[in-house]
């Protein structure tokens, strides 16, 4: 991740609201530098291997203006091969991570070549594709995984692809099956824990009360990177997946959430994705330590708020400790309160005054 010591990459996820033009595509990278997040996300696809002539538009892509043909729309979309190493370049000039995920294998072995590019982010839609991510995995990048629409069978069966990839023999011919062994093998975690598994909902935007972040301990538990890629409206859902553990937020950016075009109505404008990275940074300092103890700020309390044994009335020397003449009170000192077990009936060995602090 490339902030690891603030707890949380942020990945603002330009996507394809470029609209098909490179000078927008690098408006969006400078906008990504400014709002302070980590990383820009572009998507790299050839439009004819990715849709047939007659795949259809999803619903919210018509609303937003798009016409029944997925081929058209992505042809508009596509950026040319071109334009990959200036967009790169100009995000290493603006101190982020570049990203851009790879539809086809061809397109990944061009963004490592031509990019420099480090990590592999795979879609939500190719999760299933496990030929796509054997290809992939095959590269030796680390990979960020989003799993909208998926199943838990179909996360596990793409994380044992990834665990195949680097377990299996180069002769041993890829099976569904080889790649549950390869999951359920020890040496797989090994593997997977660099790994970021994304907790995803594909709808745009996507309901709040549909979010499920408690997938988030699923993915915890399974020993990968959680993470979260939001379409839901606004930050508050981003920031609540945060607190409930992901180390990675992915966020789609718009110059202008107006405009016509597939993502522009679930993406942040550049002040709301100023205002996540704001909300993202204080979110990971708040989860702090799994340690508990006492830390920093209270330890100056402690005297003060803690009660301590005194003597509640005067003590001789020789006197038996009693509930009668000692007990908890806030003093600043004295034993613990549990000490008072220890004491009682022991015979005082010097002489205290009225709130004097009763040692162990």
């Amino acid at each position: 991740m490339s902030q690891t010591d603030a707890g949380c990459e942020i990945i603002a996820e330009a996507g394809v609201n470029h609209d098909g033009d490179l000078d927008e595509a690098l408006r969006l990278v400078a906008a990504t530098a400014s709002a302070g997040a980590d990383t820009v996300k572009f998507q790299t696809f050839d439009a004819d291997e990715l849709a047939t002539a007659t795949a259809p538009t999803a619903a919210y892509q018509v609303e937003a203006g798009e016409g029944a043909e997925q081929a058209a729309m992505l042809r508009r979309l596509a950026l040319p091969l071109s334009a990959w190493k200036r967009i790169a370049r100009e995000a290493e000039a603006c101190g982020i991570a570049f990203l851009s995920t790879p539809f086809d294998a061809a397109s990944a072995r061009f963004l490592i070549d031509e990019t420099g590019m480090k990590r592999i982010k795979v879609g939500s839609g190719e999760l299933t594709n496990l030929p796509l991510l054997l290809d992939l995995a095959r590269l030796g990048r680390p990979m960020l995984l989003s799993t909208g629409m998926a199943t838990i069978q179909e996360v596990y069966d793409a994380l044992g692809t990834l665990a195949f990839a680097s377990l299996a023999g180069s002769s041993e011919r890829p099976s569904l099956d080889g790649v549950r062994r390869a999951y359920a093998a020890p040496e797989a975690k090994a593997v997977l824990c660099r790994t970021v598994l994304m907790q995803c909902v594909t709808a745009y935007p996507a309901p709040y009360d549909q979010a499920n972040l408690r997938v988030l301990d699923t993915y915890a538990a399974l020993g990968v990177v959680p993470g979260y890629s939001d379409h839901t409206l606004g930050t508050d859902t981003a920031l609540a997946a945060i607190a409930r553990g992901a180390r990675v937020i992915e966020k789609h950016l718009t110059m202008d959430r107006t405009r016509p075009g597939p993502d522009h109505k679930a993406s942040l404008e550049p002040d709301q994705m100023a205002a996540l990275v704001t909300g993202a940074r204080r979110f990971a300092q708040m989860l702090g330590s799994d340690i508990k103890a006492p830390v920093e700020a209270e330890v100056g309390n402690m005297a003060v708020a803690r009660r301590g044994l005194v003597a509640i009335r005067n003590i001789r020397t020789g006197d038996t400790l009693s509930t009668e003449n000692i007990g908890p009170r806030r003093s600043g000192g004295g034993a613990p309160p549990s000490a008072l077990w220890e004491l009682l009936g022991r015979t005082a060995q010097r002489d205290y005054n009225v709130g004097d602090w009763i040692e162990p």
